[in-house]
């Protein structure tokens, strides 16, 4: 059992016979009244995002979840294809569950699933992932100074706000929290 207290972001935890995940937690005092503790939560099995409300003195299940590295194959309408390079054997994950997460992951790459009772849930993705830009217009040399962007393709698709210094081909280092352009890539 886990104290609803203890909710922090990226604690998995188990209510009403569902997972969830915590994406962003506060807890709220009210003068003499008790303590609540309101949690945004994703559901890990339909993907859809909810507000829960505990008591700060209520205890949920603590969930336990098994992490596989597995190798990202490719994604088709409905769902996303890994492989265990191990035993060969392939896992599909539903598109709706993962869909956050593709757009960081490169085919052929090696991704961490997290697995409860055998079903796979959501994938484990690191923070920050290093990814080529593709197409953007030319840099501008000289104005690193100044906080204006532009556009970017990157490699897998996604469009990210860049400095005007970036150009084609360089490595960015992007946050898969937010999607957003952190560093150039070392």
């Amino acid at each position: 059992m886990i104290n609803s207290t203890d909710l922090k972001n990226g604690v998995t935890f188990l209510t009403n016979g569902k997972p969830y995940k915590v994406i962003k937690y506060s807890h709220i005092k009210m003068g003499r009244g008790g303590a609540i503790v309101r949690v945004t939560a994703r559901n890990l099995e339909s993907g859809s995002v909810e507000e829960k409300s505990f008591s700060s003195n209520v205890k949920v299940d603590e969930l336990t979840l098994q992490k596989r590295k597995l190798q990202f194959l490719y994604k088709d309408a409905s769902c996303a294809v890994f492989m265990d390079p191990k035993s060969y054997e392939q896992v599909e994950v539903g598109e709706d569950i993962v869909r956050e997460e593709l757009p960081f992951i490169k085919e052929g790459g090696e991704v961490n699933l997290l697995f409860w009772d055998d079903k796979a849930l959501t994938i484990d993705i690191p923070p920050k992932v290093v990814l080529r830009v593709d197409d953007t217009p030319p840099g501008v040399k000289g104005n690193s100074a100044a906080n204006i962007y532009k556009q970017a393709t990157l490699e897998n698709g996604l469009l990210v706000k860049v400095p005007l210094f970036i150009n084609n081909g360089e490595r960015i280092v992007v946050d898969t929290r937010t999607g957003e352009y952190v560093e150039r890539a070392k």
